[in-house]
């Protein structure tokens, strides 16, 4: 019997036409230094949903780009993988709500993950163990966030960071070999309390609403995303070169193998600062968040797809993907690249 191989065989994105500028943010407090903020995060503009528009929206309008540029993909999709923490409903599971708005077989099986910017690269991992354990073939990968909905206006700290946006992912089974290498993935709960929405769920159900400012300025409540960058950045510089080097391993590559690095793209900082720890020439580590923003789970497939219509990305490209963060949480995999993907 032949061995079922995996391969990431197209990608789509999505994202909305709203865009807040540094510009927009110096309006509206003219205190924030925007000047700083560009420096250290390289971000000068975010895209932001729509009042009404939701992840699943998102991620639907993702799948849908995918399926005109390839509609034979609608039919043959038989698992439906949906990654957000921003889902419409705490219940039903959204993924079975997206199977039906899109006219997948309801043969296929459908499942959320509730994972931030290391889940694209869990979402591949399971891809990769659903096809070559011969349960699957075809599987649909959704990831889209709405993180701006969680932002206090008044909190610096994370509106000038992230953005919303979604992209749609098909992994396939192939005949020759896997091009998805196995994952290194891990989590530190003991971080959890450094990026987090307090209020909302059965621990804390209500929230007070009532407004704090800390030492810096930035005014949220207990419903508004609470993120203490100091600490993401040091857990990522712990634990992400390890990681990498796992990877590495697990497709018997070196670093100076790869042809491209895609970190999630958190900020201009930690990208710049972990190419450099992993020793990846800076021209071969990708940065194209600077007019979207950190779009949490969707920012490492948005990164492949800018790289792809860069002409970056080219069959037999030996790429790294490594996400890492809301947890804590993260996971890095090596990818041999597609002759499908244009």
């Amino acid at each position: 019997m032949a061995q079922n191989w995996s391969y990431i065989s197209a990608i789509s994105t999505y994202l909305p036409a709203r865009s807040e500028t540094n510009a927009d943010l110096a309006a509206f407090a003219p205190t924030w230094n925007m000047d700083k903020v560009a420096e250290k995060t390289g971000i000068l503009s975010r895209r932001k949903s729509d009042e009404s528009e939701t992840a699943l929206d998102m991620a639907c309008r993702a799948a849908e780009e995918l399926f005109t540029e390839q509609p034979e993909y609608r039919e043959s999709i038989d698992f439906l993988i949906f990654c957000t923490q921003t889902p419409d409903y705490i219940l039903p599971t959204s993924a079975c709500i997206i199977q039906d708005r899109l006219g997948i077989p309801s043969s296929a099986g459908t499942l959320d993950i509730n994972l931030g910017c290391s889940g694209y690269v869990y979402c591949l991992g399971l891809a990769k163990a659903l096809i070559e354990s011969g349960q699957r073939s075809t599987i649909l990968i959704l990831t889209a966030d709405t993180y701006t909905k969680l932002i206090h206006p008044l909190d610096r700290s994370v509106r000038s960071v992230f953005g919303d946006g979604a992209a749609a992912t098909i992994v396939r089974s192939g005949s020759d070999r896997t091009s998805i290498y196995s994952p290194d993935l891990g989590s530190d709960g003991s971080g959890a309390h450094n990026l987090i929405v307090p209020a909302g769920g059965f621990r804390q159900r209500d929230a007070t609403h009532e407004e704090s400012t800390d030492e810096s300025g930035n005014v949220r409540t207990d419903a508004n995303l609470f993120m203490n960058g100091r600490e993401i950045l040091m857990f990522t510089l712990k634990r992400i070169p390890g990681s990498v080097a796992k990877a590495l391993a697990n497709a018997n590559w070196s670093v100076d193998e790869l042809d491209l690095l895609v970190l999630h793209q958190a900020s201009k900082l930690v990208i710049d600062t972990l190419t450099q720890r992993l020793k990846v020439p800076a021209d071969r580590s990708w940065n194209g968040m600077s007019e979207i923003g950190n779009t949490v789970s969707a920012t490492i497939p948005i990164a492949l797809r800018q790289a792809i219509d860069a002409g970056v990305l080219k069959p037999g490209s030996k790429v790294m993907l490594s996400g890492f963060g809301v947890g804590y949480s993260w996971g890095s995999l090596a990818v041999e690249w597609s002759p499908d993907i244009s």
